[in-house]
């Protein structure tokens, strides 16, 4: 039984002894000593050592830094458990020869020592700065060398500029001046040195020295942009444009002339102030923004001066508002660190392509605005930042033309991290029948999306799921769900998904319709029924009106002409007393017929003796008319007035045939008896008789 336990327990031991042995041995030997002579003004009177200490965190280790003379045996010591040791007493000229030791409870272990002149490793002060000239950009320095009464050694330059950060080095036989040829105008140097005296080694490098080289006039262009908001509802724009870099500006930048040019033909120039706060715009450190909107504005341009002279100005078209692109497709990669922007060249623009913008947002804030200008032969483009998770940033691609018109090619949506969304905004049930329902929801805002919406899923009373695509990502989205029973109850949901997963479920609940039958029908036919008696009635009416109007002035108009147009004032007359004449159409009598007229025998009392015959002229519908305008025109009690010339009635003051008294042919006398068309017209009995 315990044969198989210490086949293993044996070896186990052994390593946990050697183990054990090992960590309580001497440390690990220290590095090499780096020794030098720190000069104080006038005075190197003490050597600094100093070395790579190999800690061990079980066991405290003390170090001593020990010394003697090359040529002989007797030495000092100095002992310390810290990593730095200085050598207090040394011969001021010699060699030495310099190591470490260390130790602890179970030993000790020396370092490789390291032998040097104790005159070789004095390290004078660094040098200060004299004078410096801009025109030429010259630098001049000095030493302590011959305080030291050591000759002046070589000297080292590095130089750099604001703008870019890395260092220039110059080393050649250098004692105590330096000028850099050609150097850009107006850019600030920024200057070190360092000296070595005699044989010594160098010193530590001098404090940096600034000077800022001669100005001259600016060159190059501005790099010019306008600021969009995302939201299509409220879009405005404003101008904005970056500071130009330090070899550009060539000096100090004084300020940047706008000019403005309206759609109207107005052109307006704003000068902008790069020393003094103004109303006019706003400057963040990196870009210029003009307060002033860029509505109504059909193209701007900019440039900027100093006190020596100005740039080209820079020229940009701007786009119509809400122009939409050619959807040219652009593939986007996001980190929190950077973003990578690619696409593929448009055949549109192959012949009159200037360069591509590419520009990026973020969503929810509106801040972060960005762009960078790529030239026509390339299609990437790559932005450092710090950009924030769980945050949209909309990325748009332009294309500027070589007459400064931009083009928007596309848009998309990047995310660095990506999370799950939130819940779908305004999900109901639009409209539904017995069968069918249309579900209605409006997609995420770019400020409201966590990550890109891959698809949505809506689920029907716990049993079918459909996955609907994401794209577009704009526009109002609707879904109809088919196959769905008569009367019942259903419950429905959606949510969006994501790359990070799916996101909150929101739910509606409806019934759809009944099936309908014909009893369910009974109310809608009653309607129509009751609709068309209405419709019916309303006929009925306005074919009385009609008719009322119409019947006896047909028979007039074919027989009587209305010279005075009494027969339209009965008409109006009519309308007037009528209680619903105002539902009726007006009439618009026809052309007047003159009555035919007829020759009758008939015996007259006054010549009945003699037994002549008279001739009686009547109209067909005389009686009947002159009837009815008896009992409604009081014109007809004048019938018995003779013109004083002639002994008829003027005709403008005749009424119409149907407007004649009835009693007018009851009458005994024979002027009475005839109509007034009749005494205007035509002879009287008597005259046809006396011819």
């Amino acid at each position: 039984m315990a044969m198989p336990m210490t086949r293993w327990l044996i070896p186990m031991l052994v390593v946990t002894l050697s183990h054990c042995c090992a960590a309580a041995g001497p440390p690990s030997p220290p590095s090499r000593p780096m020794c030098h002579r720190p000069c104080d003004e006038k005075v190197c009177s003490v050597i600094k050592c100093t070395w790579e200490p190999r800690p061990d965190p079980k066991i405290p280790i003390n170090y001593h830094l020990q010394w003697e003379p090359a040529n002989s045996e007797d030495g000092h010591m100095t002992s310390g458990n810290s990593s730095d040791g200085f050598i207090h007493h040394f011969p001021s000229h010699g060699e030495l020869r310099v190591w470490v030791q260390a130790w602890n409870q179970h030993g000790s272990v020396n370092s490789q020592d390291i032998v040097f002149n104790t005159e070789d490793i004095i390290m004078p002060p660094p040098p200060t700065f004299s004078s410096s000239y801009q025109d030429h950009l010259e630098v001049h320095w000095g030493t302590i060398c011959d305080e030291l009464q050591l000759t002046v050694g070589t000297c080292e330059v590095r130089y750099r500029t604001e703008e870019h950060q890395d260092w220039v080095w110059y080393e050649d036989k250098l004692c105590d001046t330096y000028a850099v040829s050609d150097p850009q105008p107006g850019t600030v140097y920024e200057f070190q040195v360092c000296c070595a005296c005699g044989s010594s080694l160098k010193s530590n490098w001098s404090v940096i020295h600034r000077i800022r080289s001669a100005e001259s006039a600016p060159v190059g262009e501005v790099d010019v942009w306008r600021d969009c908001s995302i939201h299509p509802s409220r879009y405005d724009c404003f101008l904005t444009w970056k500071n130009l870099s330090i070899s550009q500006a060539r000096g100090l930048i004084l300020g940047y002339e706008v000019t403005v040019f309206y759609n109207n033909g107005t052109v307006k120039v704003v000068n902008v102030s790069a020393v003094e706060p103004s109303t006019l715009s706003v400057y963040d450190e990196m870009m210029w923004r003009l307060t002033s909107s860029l509505k109504d504005v059909s193209s701007v341009s900019v440039s900027a001066y100093n006190a020596l002279g100005s740039t080209d100005a820079t020229h940009l078209v701007l786009p119509a508002p809400g122009e939409a692109g050619n959807h040219q497709p652009i593939d986007l990669e996001m980190q929190e660190e950077n973003l990578t922007v690619s696409w593929n060249s448009p055949a549109q623009f192959s012949d009159n392509l200037k360069q591509y913008v590419v520009q990026f947002k973020d969503c929810l804030s509106g801040q972060g605005f960005d762009w960078i200008k790529v030239d026509s032969n390339k299609t990437t483009a790559l932005f450092k930042g710090a950009f924030k998770k769980h945050t949209s940033y909309q990325v748009s691609l332009f294309a500027v033309s070589n007459n400064n018109e931009v083009h928007r090619l596309s848009t998309a949506t990047g995310y660095s991290v990506q999370g799950v969304p939130s819940t779908v905004l305004s999900f109901q049930v639009f409209s539904y029948t017995d069968t069918e329902a249309i579900l209605f929801w409006k997609p995420f805002p770019c400020s409201g999306q966590n990550g890109r919406i891959l698809y949505y899923q809506i689920g029907v009373n716990s049993q079918k799921v459909y996955n609907i695509s994401g794209t577009p990502h704009h526009g109002n989205k609707t879904f109809r769900l088919q196959d769905l029973n008569p009367g019942q109850d259903y419950e429905v949901w959606i949510r969006a998904v994501t790359a990070a997963g799916p996101g909150e479920i929101s739910t509606k609940t409806f019934k759809t319709l009944r099936q309908k039958k014909f009893a369910d029908l009974i109310p809608v036919f009653v309607v129509i029924g009751l609709l068309l008696l209405m419709i019916s009635l309303a006929l009925i009416l306005f074919c009385v009106c009609q008719g009322e109007s119409k019947v006896c002035p047909q028979c007039i108009y074919e027989k009587v002409p209305d010279p005075s147009n009494s027969h339209i004032f009965k008409q109006m007359k009519h309308q007037i007393n009528e209680p619903l004449s105002w539902i009726c159409n007006s009439v618009h009598e026809p052309h007047p017929k003159i009555s035919m007229l007829e020759v009758v025998e008939t015996k007259s009392r006054a010549f009945e003796p003699d037994g002549l015959t008279r001739l009686v002229m009547k109209d067909e519908c005389s009686r009947t008319d002159s009837q009815e305008d008896l009992r409604e025109d009081p014109a007809a009690e004048e019938c018995d007035r003779t013109d004083r010339r002639y002994g008829r009635k003027e005709y403008s003051k005749m009424v119409d045939s149907d407007e004649e008294k009835v009693d007018c042919w009851s009458s005994s006398e024979e002027e009475q008896c005839t109509s007034g068309y009749e005494k205007h017209f035509m002879p009287s009995p008597l005259e046809i008789l006396a011819d």
